[in-house]
């Protein structure tokens, strides 16, 4: 992928090579938000076309859709250059795009807001900026105790205790083992095949076109992470019943003390299967990094989904923004 310029500014292409660049630059963040990592961003951008560059000594990931620049995630770097490496992101997706309207920079954790809104380094104040800028709280990333996920101690975990016994007991013959990309890789996407086609039976139609719509997105970041699993350094478990895969998580670090779950799938019809999974990868992921808490990212707007995340009783709940122009 070539390079692209807009007004005399560079923007190089995010491929695996800007793995290094990026996490230098994370290295600079207190962040615990599952999006502020390489992987995360790589996978999930398979089917699109990133673009980054060093803007006031800030990483700034740009991502093109039909034509129009927007921002994945805020500039990464020091407290004191991201202001005015917001404003100037800003400057270059103006240039670039058919109207300011789809100008926006996406997940931006909380005390960046505050920074970006008290002043810039122009002396602008609070009030001259929002006069600007339009900031919206978007979703949560919901983090866990992993100690908690472990030992599903508890009245408030009494129906997770009792779904995966009767999985241990259902399928006594069960085996695990880590995650391995070139093993597991046909499997892995025949079970989201059938995951998928599941899922369809149960949605109604209008429900399930807007499902399907994202699924292409979805298929493709499985088949990046699986293509370079190692390259991006995550772990994961698989677990069979029967000689027959019928369930995959996969995960990183995303600082000392905090790891996050990238994906999840399990057979529908294997009951007790997903929460079984979810414990055992909570423990490979305390023994391999470590942490103390397990980010398992936002809900994405499904109330399906938020309801599975708050039966887990969230450690906390941390929320994400956009930033748009007026």
């Amino acid at each position: 992928m070539a390079n692209l310029t807009v007004k005399k500014q560079v923007l190089k292409p995010f491929t695996l090579h800007t793995k290094p660049i990026m996490e230098k630059h994370l290295t600079k963040l207190n962040t615990e938000l599952s999006d502020y990592t390489f992987a995360a961003n790589y996978i999930w951008l398979a089917n699109s076309s990133g673009f980054y560059a060093i803007l006031n000594k800030c990483f700034c990931l740009f991502v093109m859709t039909g034509g129009e620049l927007t921002m994945l995630l805020p500039p990464l770097g020091k407290k004191k250059y991201v202001t005015e490496a917001i404003i100037k992101c800003f400057a270059i997706m103006n240039e670039n795009n058919s109207s300011p309207y789809y100008a926006r920079i996406d997940y931006v954790q909380g005390d960046m807001i505050e920074e970006f809104v008290q002043s810039t380094d122009e002396g602008q104040s609070m009030f001259e900026m929002l006069e600007h800028y339009l900031v919206e709280k978007k979703l949560v990333d919901y983090i866990y105790s992993v100690d908690s996920l472990i030992e599903l101690r508890g009245n408030s975990y009494h129906t997770k205790r009792t779904e995966i016994n009767k999985f241990t007991k259902s399928y006594a013959e069960h085996t695990i083992e880590p995650l391995d990309s070139v093993k597991h890789k046909d499997e892995i996407m025949a079970l989201f095949n059938k995951w998928v086609a599941d899922r369809v039976k149960y949605m109604p139609k209008e429900e399930a076109e807007v499902f399907l719509e994202g699924i292409h997105q979805e298929r493709a970041a499985i088949k990046q992470m699986l293509k370079h699993f190692d390259e991006l350094e995550l772990i994961g478990l698989v677990i069979y019943i029967n000689g027959e895969l019928k369930g995959f998580t996969a995960g990183e670090r995303i600082n000392e003390t905090t790891a996050t779950v990238i994906i999840e799938k399990t057979d529908f019809e294997v009951l007790g299967c997903a929460q079984y999974i979810f414990r055992e990868f909570s423990k490979m992921l305390k023994e391999h990094y470590g942490v103390t808490y397990i980010n398992v990212g936002d809900d994405m707007g499904f109330e399906n989904l938020r309801k599975v995340k708050m039966s887990y009783r969230p450690f906390k709940l941390v929320p994400k923004y956009t930033i748009y122009q007026k």
